[in-house]
């Protein structure tokens, strides 16, 4: 009986995570064809970047989005070159929710997450990087199972990923001031998931953070 539980529940996730691959590389093949200069500025990350039009949000030219919906660190890590090999101004990196939702321990998280940052200021030394915190969840809505009681998982990280950028001399963006409610969670009139943003939560978030466009 386990067994057959077991093939019918993979029958069930297969075709999420076959158009996952998909969609990843159909984002990937759009972006060779989108190249990265010297004066853009870059926000980089999962599906929450992938879901902002930040060219319109902050009404600048020079910001590109290459955000990947699903997507893990090890992810952004495969695809970096089409990032770095442009030497962009700046890079706004939001990555990690995902893989705390595959269970990861917070050592293996920032393990993960200091081996990219490492790799984006040696391939490109010259870029301005900035360490986003995850966003705050939001588990009332009960959407995403995975995250459920990963919220002490999500803090610990984020304290870390301040760490790095300490040890780095790197900026770290608190967002939680921006996005969070009186209890510490995404706050319900930026979200309607529980994790991703409304158009409210992006506003919260670019008007959180334009200031350092432009330092």
């Amino acid at each position: 009986m386990k067994i057959r539980l077991c093939l019918l529940f993979l029958l069930a996730v297969m075709p999420f995570y076959a158009n996952a691959d998909k969609y990843w590389d159909q984002r990937v093949s759009l972006f060779d064809h989108l190249p990265v200069t010297e004066n853009d500025i870059i926000f980089l990350g999962n599906s929450i970047t992938d879901g902002g039009n930040f060219e319109e949000l902050f009404k600048r030219e020079d910001v590109k989005n290459r955000g990947i919906r699903s997507d893990i660190i090890p992810g952004v890590q495969k695809r970096l070159e089409q990032v770095v090999k442009g030497h962009p101004k700046k890079i706004f990196l939001l990555i990690g929710i995902n893989d705390v939702s595959h269970g990861l321990s917070v050592d293996k998280l920032t393990e993960r997450y200091e081996t990219l940052v490492n790799e984006i200021r040696h391939r490109s030394p010259d870029t301005q990087l900035y360490l986003q915190s995850l966003m705050p969840i939001n588990n009332d809505f009960g959407v995403y199972k995975n995250l459920k009681g990963k919220e002490s998982t999500i803090v610990e990280f984020n304290k870390r990923i301040q760490e790095i950028a300490e040890r780095n001399g790197l900026k770290y963006i608190d967002l939680w001031p921006f996005l969070a409610d009186k209890n510490g969670k995404l706050d319900n009139k930026y979200t309607n998931d529980g994790l991703h943003l409304t158009g409210p939560g992006y506003r919260a978030w670019t008007n959180g953070i334009r200031s350092y466009l432009d330092e």
